[in-house]
């Protein structure tokens, strides 16, 4: 089955096309970049506009990349779950558009069970049940995957995401937007035991996350550098934030694995890309012998091959929906995903 996957979450305007959940035939991604860094982050009305803009150009790319036909394709997954109302509304009226006109099957995607589908794409071989954590700018999740599209939500964040501290910091030491790849660079650089900053929620009783102390209180602790117009350690600050995140998203994804009894994790989403976050992942596995599995780098940020593996799951499961796929901008993950939507 050759499906075309639309995502329009949130900055990225991307399509691709897959085969049968796995072969990538094209993954055409168009970023907001230049727009993101003059106005340090994502504005909603404006990457709406910028979808609008986009989605027909990028959807022939991907077509013509693959070199096949409107005609050729079976299905459209779009993703219409958890995102920017306004760019999800996009990427759906775009499929809805495409559906109606070829007459072909339409399936809504949850972002992140995009991201969960996104590992399977780089390791056909993940075994069920396992542990994913999906980290990103805008979310960081520990689910149990019990099986293709069966999902429990074990923990997330109540307050910023990883992605996001690693933005504000970033923020905080003049790198610029997006923060994470110039946070993994400057760390290379520093001393990750430089400072111990906090590792908030590390040995509470929950699955949860909490970074938004973490960042307040490196920004409370630098304060009066800043109002003497004094240097900062910059490439230590990076250093030893960043250890203090990888330390908290290891051990609660290693602690959730224990205590359900999996012997696999999955680590997703643009952080997932960060290279100490993989390197502690590798080793502490390795220690408890569990294996650890991480998407290639081009399937960790938003991307449309991820949204179209998802949805050829769904569909093999009879999970098809219709042109009245409406966008649910706030959906729980184990509502929207374990089949009761």
């Amino acid at each position: 089955m050759l499906v075309l996957g639309i995502e329009t979450s949130c900055d990225e305007t991307s399509a691709a096309l897959v085969v049968d959940g796995k072969e990538v035939l094209s993954n055409v991604i168009a970023t907001q970049l230049d727009l993101l860094k003059k106005y340090g982050g994502v504005v909603p009305e404006i990457a709406a506009r910028r979808h609008t803009e986009l989605i027909g150009y990028v959807i022939k790319e991907a077509i013509d990349f693959a070199g096949k036909k409107l005609a050729d394709i079976d299905a459209i997954a779009v993703t219409a779950k958890q995102g920017l109302i306004g760019c999800l509304l996009t990427g759906v009226a775009a499929a809805k558009s495409l559906s109606y006109a070829l007459k072909i099957p339409i399936v809504g995607v949850h972002h992140i069970e995009g991201h969960i589908f996104a590992s399977f794409l780089s390791n056909p071989d993940l075994p069920m049940p396992h542990i994913c954590l999906t980290v990103s700018g805008g979310h960081t999740m520990l689910v149990y995957v019990r099986d293709y599209c069966q999902y429990e939500l074990l923990g997330s964040t109540i307050d910023d995401a990883a992605g996001e501290a690693f933005d504000k910091i970033a923020k905080f030491l003049n790198l610029g937007f997006p923060g994470g790849p110039a946070i993994d660079r400057l760390a290379a650089k520093g001393n990750r035991n430089a400072f111990r900053f906090p590792r908030p929620l590390l040995y509470a009783d929950t699955f949860d996350f909490s970074f938004s102390g973490l960042k307040t209180a490196i920004i409370s602790h630098f304060k009066e550098n800043v109002l003497k117009n004094e240097p900062l350690p910059i490439e230590d600050i990076a250093a030893s934030f960043q250890e203090a995140v990888v330390d908290v998203l290891v051990a609660k994804t290693l602690r959730a694995a224990s205590e359900r009894g999996v012997n696999a994790i999955s680590v997703t989403g643009g952080v997932s890309a960060n290279r100490r976050l993989r390197q502690v992942f590798q080793e502490k596995c390795a220690g408890a012998k569990l294996m650890v599995f991480f998407p290639q780098l081009s399937f960790c940020t938003d991307n449309a091959a991820m949204v179209a593996a998802a949805g050829y799951a769904r569909l093999r499961l009879g999970k098809a929906d219709d042109i009245n796929l409406n966008v649910l901008p706030n959906a729980p993950l184990e509502v929207s995903c374990a089949g009761q939507d």
